[in-house]
């Protein structure tokens, strides 16, 4: 199990091309704080507003990594479950690194910033790396489900986007959002105002896209004589 962990970490970002594909998604994070930070106005210029749009923006192409773990299985004959925690690596780079990008561009700028640029940072870190760790859980799933990686990764945005624009035209519906779409949650974890309700409907939505999408896609798997690693 210990090797089969250590091969699966090396997968994640094991060849050139994951490692472009991660520096790639890097860079666009970079400029797209700069670019924030350059247009704000003062009283946005808070590290929970920049990594707000940033780490959304950074949590679009987590979802890819998971898809590609996902592909190998189709290819190779490994593990289904450390080949799905695997994108954790990836997740967790991408997450602590957009902190750190966010945290610089905020110290770094030579224009004014809010009178309290710094507050939730804290929860708001933690919260970013929550993003991109559930971000690559749904990569993963939908991996499992579909064959094609150009679907897997375009359903990635619209299901859940979709699912959020569907129960937001629904007044009745709309507080639903936070239970069961990442958006909403990612709302709640990226403002650091976080309250026990909050996090238990991030919790559901760990339950539902990381938890219970992998666990449909990894039966359809099972089904056809796949290992499970368990």
């Amino acid at each position: 199990m210990d090797e089969t962990i250590r091969e699966t970490l090396r997968r994640s970002l094991g060849t050139p091309a994951r490692r472009w594909l991660l520096v790639g998604t890097l860079v666009v994070g970079l400029l797209a704080a700069v670019a924030l930070v350059a247009a704000a106005d003062p009283a946005d210029r808070t590290f929970a507003e920049l990594s707000g749009t940033v780490q959304s923006l950074l949590s679009v192409a987590t979802p890819l990594f998971g898809i590609l773990l996902a592909h190998d299985l189709r290819r190779v004959r490994l593990p289904i479950l450390p080949t799905v925690l695997a994108v954790g690596l990836p997740a967790v780079v991408i997450g602590v690194v957009g902190v750190l990008i966010c945290a610089a561009t905020l110290v770094l700028t030579p224009a004014d910033v809010a009178e309290a640029p710094w507050r939730f940072a804290g929860t708001v870190a933690v919260g970013s790396l929550l993003v991109q760790i559930v971000a690559g859980l749904v990569g993963t799933g939908l991996g499992l489900l579909l064959r094609s990686v150009v679907l897997a990764f375009l359903a990635t945005i619209i299901l859940p986007l979709g699912l959020f624009a569907l129960l937001g035209a629904v007044d009745a519906l709309r507080p639903a959002q936070p239970w069961l779409t990442p958006l909403g949650s990612v709302r709640n974890l990226l403002s650091g105002e976080m309250s026990a309700l909050a996090w238990v409907q991030w919790l559901c939505v760990l339950l539902i896209w990381g938890v219970g999408l992998n666990a449909v896609g990894a039966a359809l798997l099972s089904r056809r004589g796949r290992p499970t690693g368990r």
